[in-house]
């Protein structure tokens, strides 16, 4: 298992642009990610749930990821969301 501590930098948040790109990205990957927000633990491969979560710019998230491929998907996460998801 490993995880990282990130920062949401897009100015809306995760809202359904920001949380597909988040989503699809998880998707690609057989491990399972979680993201943690304050006391909400989100299955990191589901849009609605990324989304429903409504995690706001500036919120720290911990990306937690586990399985054989957890170490890129991790990479991939946070280069993601450190970009801004798709919106910077």
């Amino acid at each position: 298992m490993t995880s990282k501590i990130l920062t949401v930098v897009n100015p809306s948040g995760l809202h359904l642009r920001p949380a597909g790109v988040l989503s699809q990205t998880a998707m690609r990957f057989k491990s399972d990610i979680i993201l943690e927000c304050g006391d909400k633990r989100i299955l990191a491969k589901s849009v609605l749930n990324v989304m429903a979560a409504g995690i706001k710019c500036g919120a720290q998230i911990n990306v937690v990821c586990n399985g054989p491929d957890e170490e890129e998907a991790l990479k991939a996460l946070s280069k993601a969301i450190e970009s801004g998801l798709g919106e910077m």
